[in-house]
């Protein structure tokens, strides 16, 4: 064998999940077609940010990538506001009467591809197999065995898809997929507010979407607000100031006026479902195993919880020597389908419940069950648990 495991995908789960196999004590082939730059970064704000849960941000410290961020770029969030599309109806967080210091982080996505990348460098059970695409892929009972285009052959006990929501290595292994496009996009920007945020998110269930502000650093906010094709491309055609302006009057002047500080960037929105996350000798985790409703922003933190679950699986094999072995991997599988079943129902529930327009007895029922569930104390806090993991 050239290696144990061979990763496809040096994204952030792909990139974690190579460090994570360091307790495995297993050798690691990582593939991936364009490494992320490791240069200092510049003065201007990603456009695409992430809520890092505090479990996703432990997770991550413990790999060597978290205190290789710059602190002055990170925003917490202490607390959280949601709206409904009626003047009453709000949801509310605190993470101080959770006992939690915040709910989430703020944090930009070349920052910490950069934090991972810096980390794998000083991994010696990692070759880094940069840049690269793949070619074949066959799946015998001995071994994965994955050629690139320029030759090389790789042949391992185990390969794992980190490679996004197209994944090839899942098409390879002709695993069937789950999929209903939302027929929405979700449009991404960063302002300046006239007014400070004090480390709260801001959500806004409206009729044509869901608009949220994260607080970054300062008096700084990224935008997403997930909405029809149609007004996404409307939102994208607007000059910086019209943008400003409709962002600022959908979220009712909450922080102020607001400037454009980065350009709007668009990205399609989809539910999708791989029918298996494994087989004999393959694997798949984050975005190639499933993905969701970014309203409740636990994308990415699921794929986190994946790489940190199929690492520990692999971790604890024991005598079992081979690692790409079938019912070691329906370990992972089998803890892993509750909690991406759980977050997909609640963000599909979500979407489909407040993008079914202003009228009827469903409008007044969404909005009770969030003045309900504003009454909750133990509800909300059984809420916020499961999201800090």
């Amino acid at each position: 064998m050239d290696c144990d495991v061979i990763i496809v995908g040096g994204g952030l789960v792909g990139a974690s999940f190579a460090l994570a196999l360091r307790s495995a004590r297993l050798r690691v082939a990582l593939v991936e077609a364009q490494a992320p730059g490791l240069h200092p970064q510049d003065a201007s704000w990603d456009q695409r940010i992430y809520a890092i849960s505090p479990g996703s941000a432990a997770f991550l410290e413990n790999l060597g990538v978290w205190q290789r961020l710059d602190a002055a770029r990170i925003c917490r969030v202490e607390d959280m506001r949601v709206f409904g599309d009626d003047a009453e109806s709000e949801l509310d967080f605190s993470a101080y009467e959770t006992g939690l210091r915040e709910l989430a982080f703020i944090v930009e996505n070349r920052a910490l591809q950069r934090a991972a990348w810096e980390a794998l460098q000083a991994e010696p059970h990692v070759e880094r197999i940069v840049p690269a695409n793949c070619g074949t892929l066959a799946l015998t009972a001995e071994a994965a065995e994955l050629s690139l285009t320029n030759g090389r052959k790789l042949r391992a006990q185990l390969i794992v898809g980190a490679d996004g929501a197209d994944s090839w290595v899942r098409a390879q292994a002709q695993i069937e997929t789950l999929l209903r496009p939302y027929h929405q996009s979700a449009v991404v920007a960063n302002f300046t507010t006239a007014q400070p945020h004090r480390g709260t998110a801001f959500q806004w269930f409206r009729r044509d979407g869901v608009l949220a502000l994260l607080p970054l650093p300062g008096e700084r906010v990224s935008m997403v607000w997930s909405t029809t094709e149609a007004h996404a491309a409307q939102l994208l055609a607007l000059a910086p100031a019209a943008l400003a302006a409709e962002v600022a009057a959908a979220s009712h002047h909450t922080l102020g006026a607001l400037q454009v500080l980065t350009p709007a960037a668009v990205f399609p929105l989809r539910l999708q479902r791989a029918r298996q996350f494994v087989a004999p000798r393959f694997a798949l985790v984050g975005d190639a195993a499933h993905s969701v409703h970014p309203l409740a922003g636990q994308g990415v933190n699921l794929g986190f919880r994946d790489a940190r679950e199929l690492a520990q699986v692999l971790a604890q094999r024991g005598a079992q020597n081979d690692c790409g072995d079938y019912h070691l991997l329906r370990r992972y599988e089998r803890a892993r389908r509750e909690d991406v079943l759980a977050t997909q129902l609640t963000t599909d529930t979500l979407q489909r419940l407040f993008n079914r327009g202003p009228h009827g007895w469903l409008a007044g029922a969404r909005n009770f069950g969030l003045r309900l569930t504003n009454r909750g104390a133990r509800l909300k806090s059984l809420l916020v648990r499961h999201a800090v993991e």
